[in-house]
């Protein structure tokens, strides 16, 4: 028991170390052998961790999801529910984006691309990550509703379906021209379609 510890943050470094490269190149492209060389590390060791490369991409993705967690959702759930938070939300995704949090931008945007014509274990546990952030987004769309922030009707899976698609098309374009400029768009075209739906605007 005195080494689980040790083993525990030996596996989340792995862990860490792999979402990063399966931004870049894909869960696909992850496999033992490949961290291992990368981490400079035994193949055998790695296999003990994780058993085979589909237990890898499985426990990856919820590393990435724990990141996403405390990049994206937790501040913006600090924030009272309504047209703040939904701002928040935004921004957060945003900034989490433009750091390079993962080097290759927006790890769930990467991997939902690389597998959703792949039937499987990897591809069921990327759609629930994807429609647990929707229903997060369109959730929180319904609560500024609720709340009297946004007008009557509303469309809130719309809505949510529109600004994911303003937040991943700065990620791509971003990526593609090495440019932080789609970001800017973004914030412009998240407030310019969130303005006019508003009783009162929140300016940020």
């Amino acid at each position: 028991m005195a080494g689980r510890p040790r083993d525990d943050r030996a596996r989340q470094t792995i862990l860490r170390r792999a979402a990063d490269i399966a931004s870049r190149d894909g869960l696909a492209g992850l496999s033992i052998g490949r961290l291992a060389a990368d981490l400079g590390v035994s193949k055998s060791g790695l296999f003990g961790y994780f058993g085979s490369k589909e237990e890898l991409q499985l426990a990856t993705i919820r590393t990435a999801a724990a990141v996403y967690l405390d990049e994206v959702v937790r501040p913006a759930l600090a924030v009272p529910p309504g047209l703040a938070r939904l701002h928040r939300l935004c921004d957060s995704w945003l900034a989490y984006s433009q750091r390079r949090v993962f080097p290759g931008g927006c790890f769930f945007f990467a991997v939902t691309a690389e597998f959703d014509g792949r039937p499987g274990r990897v591809r069921d546990a990327v759609a629930a990550a994807d429609l647990e952030w929707r229903r997060l987004v369109a959730g929180t769309v319904a609560d500024a509703h609720r709340l009297g922030e946004l007008a009557a009707g509303a469309d809130a899976d719309q809505l949510a379906f529109e600004l994911i698609a303003f937040l991943e098309t700065a990620n791509a374009m971003s990526l593609l021209h090495d440019d932080a400029e789609p970001y800017e768009r973004a914030r412009t075209a998240i407030r310019t379609r969130l303005d006019p739906a508003a009783v009162a605007p929140i300016r940020q």
